[in-house]
């Protein structure tokens, strides 16, 4: 049996991750800050809440991690923690750039003092590239970040990489693009429409309030993309890969698509400047193929697809919580 850690276990990918590494017969151990059950609602959504040892401490803390390290002696670890939200970066630039960072070097430090055979799979993200000049993203693309949050991740991505290089550890980078479901947070884009557009079809509210959606993203699906996390650290070899869709879709044509399945009045969608980014990424969408030729890995869906699933998984529990 192996042993796995996730950190970050609390949030969308780290329930994914542990619902599959938990059918894979790993021994999963979550790290969390707190373990309070409100912070463990997806692991219970998901049913694998007490399938899961959990150690509660903070990864900015070296002898924290390294006393985990010994005492549980991984083989795998899943770093997912992070301040993971671009807007509240502009506003916390400080913490997030100080967890963001802090967290990751510990982890390396300590695998590096304690183990150095423990794998290391590092939650990379696309907006570490960015105001980019050429399409699809691929490895070699420069990295021009726009928010606090991007630039951690981008220092994160070196770090690992240097880590690697210097001391012949097996720590990769999983450069993910947007991925989303029913448990992602609701301070991200899909899901804050998804829930403002049901209270507007419900009578609970009158419109739908965003900021630029005339900008572009790569979005996928979650639960698919936690494959690849695990299809890395499987490899012979460690490298790093980009996890996306392999195109981009508007924020508008999202919101029309759900008013659509919905029946709501576009009308109803209010543009807000106050919600605009200091800086934004126009257009983004990355390059799957050494993904799919290397790991083996295949993603298909077309982004209506998920949302179909998301309008109707968010639906059923709309109609669970009123029964």
């Amino acid at each position: 049996m192996k042993t796995a850690f996730i950190t970050g276990i609390s949030g969308q990918d780290g329930g994914y991750l542990a619902q599959l590494l938990l059918s894979k017969g790993y021994k999963v151990i979550g790290i969390t800050r707190n373990n309070h059950p409100t912070n463990l609602y997806n692991l219970s959504y998901l049913g694998i809440q007490e399938e899961i040892l959990f150690e509660e401490g903070d990864l900015c803390d070296l002898p924290f991690v390294i006393r985990i390290l010994e005492k549980h002696n991984p083989q795998e670890i899943y770093n997912l923690a992070a301040q993971s939200s671009v807007g509240l970066s502009f506003a916390q630039p400080t913490a997030t750039i100080h967890y963001n960072i802090s967290s990751v070097l510990n982890l390396l430090e300590a695998i590096r003092i304690v183990d150095s055979s423990i794998k290391l799979y590092q939650a990379s993200s696309s907006e570490m590239f960015g105001k980019v000049s050429n399409l699809p993203v691929t490895l070699t693309t420069p990295m021009h970040p726009l928010s606090p949050y991007a630039i951690s991740k981008a220092t994160n991505y070196w770090t690992v990489i240097n880590f690697r290089e210097s001391y012949n550890m097996f720590v990769c980078n999983g450069i993910l693009f947007n991925h989303e479901s029913y448990l992602r947070s609701n301070t991200f884009f899909v899901k804050k429409v998804l829930q403002d557009s049901f209270k507007i079809k419900n009578g609970k509210l009158d419109h739908l309030r965003v900021g630029n959606i005339d900008v572009k993203r790569d979005f996928g699906f979650a639960p698919k993309y936690v494959e690849a996390m695990w299809l890395m650290l499987q490899q012979n070899d460690p490298r790093d890969f980009i996890i996306c869709s392999g195109r981009s879709i508007s924020l508008r044509h999202i919101i029309e698509y759900i008013f659509d399945k919905l029946s709501l009045d576009k009308n109803k969608v209010v543009i807000d400047p106050q919600l605009y980014r200091p800086t934004d990424i126009l257009d983004i969408y990355g390059d799957n193929t050494a993904a799919q030729e290397l790991l083996g890995w295949s993603y298909t869906l077309k982004f209506e697809e998920v949302l179909d699933q998301l309008i109707q998984e968010e639906e059923q529990n709309l109609t669970i919580a009123r029964a």
